[in-house]
């Protein structure tokens, strides 16, 4: 019996968050959905950040992931902008644990040492590798397509850890 596993990529954005969801099967790596999550530019933070969460939480109820991986903050020169992302990171793993899904955290480099081999690989590097592991007929949106190679990290990480636990 073939092992499925269902994981939901976040790419937390204060105005745009991408999402990604996929599957392994076997040794396969299958897509499900992508998208992005986008806020208002009008509202305050708080209404940002409860569309942010609202979205979400319809996400991980109609896909039903088994584990959540969400990138990492990483460290922005405007202070400003790092806390808003660490706000809409915030939402992101609220959502998840209230959804009652597991948490795994991913820095940067390690999504592309993941998929590329080379911790230093360039945006369109990623979203050329996400849109040929996941076989899909053009390229993703950058934030979905920085989520669905989240998920992916998760994936490749959790066979590796099945081989040597």
């Amino acid at each position: 019996m073939t092992e499925t596993l269902r994981i939901i990529g976040i790419d937390p954005g204060s105005r745009i968050t991408g999402y990604g969801v996929v599957e392994k099967r076997g040794a396969s790596f299958v897509h499900i959905d992508n998208g992005c999550l986008t806020t208002r530019s009008t509202g305050s933070m708080a209404e940002r950040l409860e569309q942010i969460y609202s979205g979400l939480m319809e996400i991980l109820e109609k896909y039903k992931p088994d584990a959540a991986a969400i990138e990492e903050i990483f460290f922005a020169k405007n202070v400003a902008s790092s806390l808003k992302l660490g706000e809409a990171r915030g939402v992101a793993l609220l959502a998840s644990i209230q959804a009652k899904v597991s948490v795994f955290e991913y820095a940067t480099r390690e999504v592309k040492q993941a998929l590329t081999g080379y911790g230093q690989a360039t945006k369109d590097q990623i979203q050329k590798m996400v849109k040929s592991m996941l076989k899909l007929p053009e390229v993703a949106q950058e934030d979905a397509s920085d989520a669905l190679a989240v998920a992916i990290c998760h994936l490749q990480s959790y066979r590796m850890r099945k081989v040597v636990g």
